[in-house]
C-alpha cells in the first residue's frame, strides 16, 4: 500500500503501469468506497521551458473534459481529474480483465473469429470517439482490456492527445507521441493526425491478432517508423492460409500508406467486418471476445447452478363492490388554458454565460447560449448586433469546448454574413474562416481544411499579420504530410523555416520546431 491520498479522497494502492511521465495506480475512492484507477502525470519532468509544464496542465484539464463527453460502453469512464501538488491526476473506472496483449499471448494462435470480434468492438468505440471529435493517437493492445464477459474497453483516451500537440511540442524531443509499432505514416512524419490515424492503428492491431506479430518491427524506433513509411505489409494469408481473403484485403487497406486509400472511417470498417462476425453458437471458454455477438445482453456471468427464479404469480381478479357514483362536478374552463411561456431574459442569460465562462464551465455556457439564441433573434432580429455577438460567442465557446462539429456551421454562417457586410478581406471575416478551417482540420477533413487555409492565406500575407500567415503555412505543411504528400509538406516547411528565421531569428520557438520536424523527416526519408 502506498498510502498517498490524491485529491483528498483517492488512496493509492498498487502500481499497475508506468511510463516516462507518470504511473497508473489502483486506488480506493474514500468518498464512494470503490476501487478506481488513477493515472498520475508529472509535468515537472518535461524537458524544456517551464511554460511547457504550464501548457500541459491547461491542456490536460481541457482534454479530460472533452474526453468525459464521450458516452460509450466500450470506453473507460472518467470519474475525476485535477492536480495534486506538482502532479496531474486522472481518475478512471477500474476495469476487471486482461489487456489485449496478454489475451493474445494466452490464446496463440488467436482464432480469426475472435480477432474480427475484437476489431468490430473497437470500431464501435472509435466511431463514438471520432464523432466528438477526438483522435486516440495511441491505440494498441496494452490500451485495450478484454473483460470477463467478452466486452472490450479502450483505455487512455485523451491522455495521448494531451501529450501530443502540434502547436506546443510539449515533449521537446522531436519525436511524436505514440508507440512506433502502431504509428501511422503521417503521425511518424509529424503531420496532422485525424480519425484516419486511428484507423491505421486498428489495422496494425488486427494484423497482430491474426498473425501473432505487428507488421513492422525493428531494433530502433527510427527503423520501425521508416518501415511504416516505405515497406508494404506482408499479406496475412501467407502466414495463416485459413483466414478469409476478404479479411486479408481489409487489413491491407487499413495499412495503406496514404490515408485516402484507407477506409473512410470506423463505420466503414465495421460494415466490412459485419459479414464475418459469428452468428450462432456459444462462447468458447472464459473471457471470449465473441460473447457480445453470440449472446448479446445476456446476464453475466452465466451460472448454471443458480436457481431460476420462480415466475411471478398470476394475478387473480377480485371483484370490488361497486361504489355509489359521485355527482358530476362543474368544470372550470380556465383549468385547460395553458399559460403563456415566460419571456426569456436575454440580458440575464448573457450575465449567466459570463459567470459560467469565468468559472470554466464551458459546456453549461454552450447550453445557455444555444437556448437563448432563438429568443434573442425573435426579440431583436436575426441581424441585430445583440444576436451577432451571441452567435459569435456561441461559436467561440463551442470551439473552446472541443465541439468542432457544432461550431463549423455557426462559423460558416458568421463568415458569410460578415463578408456580405464588410467584404472578404475584413479581419473578422478572415477570423471566422480561419476558425472554420481549424474545425475542418480537427474533424479530419484534410482536403477541405487545406482548401480553406489556402483561400485565406493571401489576405494574411498581404496584411499586417505575419504570425497568422506563418501559422497557416505551418498547418498546411503538416496537412500535406498527413495526406502522404511528403515532398509538398517538406517544401512548405523548408520555405517557412527560411522566412521564420529571417523574421524572428534562429532561436525563436517556431524555427526550432521546424528544424526539428525537418530533421525527423530527413531521418525517415527513403534510403538508397
Amino acid at each position: 500500500m502506498n498510502g498517498r491520498v490524491i485529491g483528498g479522497r483517492y488512496e493509492l494502492a498498487t502500481v499497475i503501469g508506468q511510463g516516462g511521465m507518470g504511473q497508473v495506480w489502483t486506488a480506493y475512492d474514500g468518498r464512494l468506497d470503490r476501487r478506481v484507477a488513477v493515472k498520475l502525470l508529472h509535468p515537472a519532468g518535461i524537458a524544456g521551458p517551464a511554460t511547457a509544464a504550464d501548457e500541459l496542465r491547461r491542456r490536460f484539464v481541457r482534454e479530460c473534459r472533452v474526453t468525459a463527453q464521450v458516452d460509450h460502453p466500450g470506453l473507460v469512464t472518467v470519474h475525476d481529474a485535477g492536480s495534486d501538488g506538482e502532479d496531474l491526476y486522472l481518475v478512471m473506472q477500474y476495469v476487471e480483465g486482461a489487456d489485449l496483449a496478454d489475451h493474445l499471448a494466452e490464446n496463440d494462435p488467436y482464432p480469426w473469429e475472435w480477432a474480427v470480434c475484437v476489431a468490430a468492438q473497437l470500431c464501435a468505440v472509435l466511431a463514438a470517439v471520432h464523432a466528438v471529435p477526438i483522435v486516440h493517437r495511441d491505440l494498441k493492445p496494452r490500451n485495450v482490456m478484454v473483460r470477463p464477459d467478452g466486452t472490450i474497453t479502450v483505455l487512455d483516451l485523451g491522455v495521448a492527445s494531451v501529450l501530443d500537440s502540434d502547436t506546443t511540442r510539449l515533449t521537446h524531443t522531436g519525436s511524436p507521441i505514440g508507440s512506433p509499432a502502431y504509428m501511422a505514416p503521417e503521425q511518424a512524419m509529424g503531420g496532422a493526425v485525424g480519425p484516419y490515424t486511428d484507423v491505421y492503428a486498428l489495422g496494425v492491431v488486427l494484423h497482430e491478432l491474426l498473425s501473432g506479430d505487428v507488421p513492422f518491427s525493428g531494433s530502433t524506433a527510427l527503423g520501425v517508423l521508416h518501415r511504416h513509411l516505405y515497406e508494404p505489409p506482408r499479406p496475412i494469408r501467407q502466414l495463416r492460409p485459413e483466414i478469409p481473403e476478404v479479411l486479408e484485403a481489409l487489413v491491407l487497406r487499413l495499412l495503406a500508406k496514404d490515408p485516402r486509400d484507407r477506409p473512410s472511417g470506423a463505420q466503414e470498417v465495421y460494415e466490412h467486418l459485419l459479414p464475418l462476425l459469428p452468428a450462432r453458437g456459444a462462447p468458447a471458454g472464459p473471457m471470449d471476445p465473441t460473447r457480445p455477438f453470440l449472446r448479446p445482453h445476456a446476464p453475466w456471468p452465466d451460472r448454471s447452478a443458480t436457481p431460476v427464479a420462480a415466475p411471478p404469480p398470476v394475478p387473480v381478479h377480485v371483484p370490488v363492490p361497486a361504489q355509489p357514483a359521485s355527482p358530476p362536478q362543474p368544470v372550470d374552463p380556465r383549468a385547460y388554458v395553458t399559460p403563456p411561456p415566460a419571456k426569456p431574459d436575454v440580458a440575464a442569460a448573457v450575465d449567466e454565460v459570463k459567470r459560467l465562462l469565468g468559472e470554466g464551465s464551458l459546456t453549461q455556457a454552450v447550453d445557455v447560449l444555444g437556448g437563448i439564441l432563438p429568443a434573442a433573434a425573435a426579440e431583436h432580429g436575426e441581424g441585430s448586433p445583440v444576436v451577432r455577438i451571441l452567435r459569435k460567442q456561441y461559436a467561440s465557446t463551442l470551439m473552446d469546448d472541443g465541439q468542432y462539429r457544432r461550431a463549423l456551421p455557426e462559423l460558416r454562417r458568421l463568415a458569410e454574413d460578415r463578408a456580405a457586410e464588410a467584404g472578404p478581406a475584413d479581419p473578422q471575416t478572415l477570423q471566422f474562416r480561419y476558425d472554420a478551417a481549424v474545425c475542418l482540420e480537427q474533424l479530419g477533413e484534410t482536403a477541405a481544411a487545406l482548401a480553406e487555409f489556402r483561400a485565406v492565406l493571401p489576405f494574411y500575407e498581404q496584411g499586417a499579420d505575419p504570425a497568422r500567415a506563418f501559422d497557416i503555412r505551418h498547418r498546411t505543411g503538416l496537412l500535406h504530410l498527413a495526406t502522404g504528400e511528403h515532398a509538398a509538406g517538406q517544401a512548405e516547411l523548408q520555405r517557412l523555416l527560411f522566412d521564420a528565421e529571417r523574421a524572428y531569428g534562429p532561436y525563436h520557438p517556431l524555427p526550432v520546431d521546424l528544424r526539428r520536424a525537418l530533421e525527423r523527416q530527413r531521418q525517415l526519408g527513403p534510403r538508397s
